[in-house]
């Protein structure tokens, strides 16, 4: 038996890595005493899993994971257990038990959903203009800096869609990027090229980024197994 387990990173988690997020929810499942079932060999480990990493300082709503269970254990039992072990920024949003084999997480996520705020005293339509200017680019060429050297990303591959619309003294951008084999495209990346190429008047550093989704074929993730 499997449980998928959405779960939120607040406010009071955005600065942690993706791989200390993830000890975290380890030891929330060890305090929740969950029946959880363990890899074989000299170093056991628990068998958990993640769909996809989070940037650092991004929040989201989307953190979708799959816990393996050694014996059977109701829904409103393992709901109970774990939402109480979480801690402060780590909610527990949907639990839903399964059987049998079903596609790893990492494999069936192609795409991912943000919502993006920024201070902005431009107009809506500027905005839009550095918008309609990306997609409308024959190429647009992310460098990603690396410890050891410097990656050319070919932004338009992977960012699939993009709105923008003025809210009060803010832009808020909604965001669509493929997530493939061969890689993806971060959203504080995207906001990057819109200054640097095509003149958006923001501040990347002031970026709020919010994930609302990730997605598999167009459907949520748990549509996969329900």
């Amino acid at each position: 038996m499997k449980l998928r387990a959405a779960l939120t990173k607040g406010e009071e988690v955005r600065f942690i890595s993706h791989l200390d997020y993830a000890a975290l929810v380890e030891r929330a499942i060890r305090r929740a005493k969950l029946p959880v079932a363990y890899s074989e060999g000299f170093n056991p480990h628990m068998k958990f899993s993640f769909a996809s990493a989070l940037a650092v300082g991004v929040t989201s709503e989307a953190e979708v994971m799959d816990v393996e269970l050694s014996r059977p254990l109701s829904q409103p039992e393992a709901w109970d257990r774990l939402a109480a072990a979480l801690p402060p920024g780590v909610r527990l949003l949907r639990l839903v038990p399964y059987e049998g084999k079903a596609k790893s997480l990492m494999a069936a996520v192609d795409r991912a959903e943000y919502r993006v705020r920024l201070p902005y005293a431009g107009t809506e339509e500027a905005a839009r203009r550095a918008v309609a200017a990306f997609f409308a680019a024959p190429e647009v060429v992310y460098r990603r800096v690396l410890p050891k050297k410097t990656r050319e990303v070919d932004a338009k591959a992977y960012l699939t869609e993009m709105r923008a619309e003025k809210e009060g003294e803010e832009l808020l951008l909604h965001i669509a990027i493929a997530v493939t084999p061969s890689g993806s495209l971060k959203p504080g990346e995207v906001i990057e090229l819109l200054v640097q190429d095509f003149g958006l008047a923001v501040e990347p550093k002031e970026a709020k980024i919010h994930r609302t989704a990730l997605l598999s074929g167009g459907r949520d993730l748990f549509a996969l197994i329900e």
